[in-house]
């Protein structure tokens, strides 16, 4: 259900020929707050239209059981709805979609995509299997994972700013894992240069971990609503270091 959307009107032909979106629904509500790098908002135009780039809302999608699996695009959702793929929906409405007529009622196919779509079928979510799973690791899950914070100084950067520091250097036989890389901002990388935490005399805000699938769902969001950051919120284990950093980053 929305809670009082705005309903914005946008069209836009996609690639396959049809008009498909005639509505854009945004929710307008607080989104969780998290860290994340500022985004500048692309403008409303005068005539209420809204942009293309508001298009890049991405929807999560989970299996029939209601584990987390990806972030879809809106195309990838309409292929869902069309195959017949989509077993239930939660969350907030985001897009009213518009296909062809029906030859025998006459009427326009309309369907509501949701912002958490659960799919039917067996998908084998690496989520499903606690502590088997080992996300990849790259420097912008990691910068997000730390809230784009240097873990040495605590100083809050843009990514450009921020660089990937292993603990026990790689050159001393450290490796490029995530339980011995922390994000650090580039002047005190420097300083700390081939050494230690403790032979360069500096302190870790914070104790490194390996985030779970679900946890990584999270971290390689672009723009997590809040009914999707609450139902992701849900997945985490108890322990989960996000809980704690979530907090204060709403604080």
């Amino acid at each position: 259900m929305v809670n009082d959307p705005v309903r914005l009107p946008c069209h836009l032909i996609i690639s396959q020929g049809f008009r498909i979106l005639y509505s854009y629904y945004m929710d307008t509500s607080p989104h969780s707050v998290h860290a994340s790098q500022p985004q500048a908002e692309a403008p409303v135009g005068a005539d209420g239209a809204v942009p293309v780039s508001r298009l890049s809302q991405q929807l999560l999608r989970t299996d029939i059981s209601g584990m987390p699996l990806e972030w879809i695009d809106y195309r990838e959702a309409v292929r869902l709805y069309h195959t017949g793929q989509v077993a239930y929906t939660c969350g907030s409405a985001l897009y009213r979609l518009f296909g062809g007529t029906n030859a025998r009622t006459g009427l326009q196919t309309q369907v509501d995509v949701n912002s958490i779509i659960a799919t039917v079928g067996h998908t084998h979510s690496p989520g499903a299997r606690r502590g088997a799973y080992l996300p990849p690791l790259n420097n912008e899950t990691l910068f997000k994972r730390d809230g784009y914070l240097c873990m040495y100084c605590g100083a809050r950067f843009p990514s450009h700013l921020l660089s990937r520091d292993h603990i026990k250097p790689f050159s001393r036989g450290g490796q490029d894992t995530w339980a011995n890389v922390i994000t650090a901002c580039r002047r005190c990388n420097n300083a700390k240069a081939s050494r230690t935490p403790e032979e360069a005399g500096m302190h870790l805000r914070a104790v490194p971990f390996i985030p779970t699938f679900a946890e990584y769902i999270y971290l390689k969001g672009r723009r997590v609503l809040t009914d999707q950051m609450e139902y992701l919120l849900a997945h985490f284990p108890r322990s989960s270091p996000l809980h704690a950093r979530l907090h204060s980053w709403a604080h």
